[in-house]
């Protein structure tokens, strides 16, 4: 697998899995309708670092983004989107970007990385605390899962 800054060619292969997992309302607060143009403006936004995974055939089976999560004064700490294509799940490729763009945010002079709501129940939670990542505190029955009704959303800190 290869990772690598993304170009703006690159959403037509990022989009079908971002859909998916924004539609499938588990994981992201995002609004499940979102359409594609808000969605490419969210994810691709100048703003922002876009990373993506390659496999061994060149498909995009993951992106992510680094991007200072406060302004000013506190612009030295990052915030960072992750997702993996969900027929990918399992095979250490979230893990690898997540270490790539942990070290990338550390290169570019950020300080630490908080996720402001993380879904308790997403399984990602477990990597983020392998990787060093606290949860500094939850918001009860923050989130309207699909499927385990309200859940918490969980903010998440670690140094660089």
């Amino acid at each position: 697998m290869q990772i690598r800054e993304a170009a703006a060619e690159d959403w037509p292969r990022i989009w079908p899995f971002w859909h998916r997992i924004v539609a499938a309302g588990e994981t992201y607060t995002w609004d499940p309708d979102t359409s594609e143009e808000a969605a490419r403006a969210l994810w691709m936004n100048p703003a922002k670092r876009v990373y993506v995974v390659e496999d061994e055939d060149g498909t995009v089976v993951g992106s992510a983004f680094v991007t200072p999560n406060y302004g000013g004064p506190a612009s030295h700490i990052a915030n960072a989107g992750f997702m993996v294509d969900p027929d990918r799940a399992g095979r250490g490729i979230g893990r690898a970007l997540a270490e790539h763009v942990l070290a990338a945010a550390r290169s570019e002079g950020f300080r630490a990385m908080v996720f402001n709501a993380v879904v308790e129940t997403n399984p990602a939670v477990q990597l983020w605390t392998s990787l060093g990542f606290e949860i500094l505190g939850t918001v009860p029955e923050a989130y309207e899962h699909p499927r385990h009704g309200r859940v918490g959303l969980h903010v998440m800190y670690r140094a660089l």
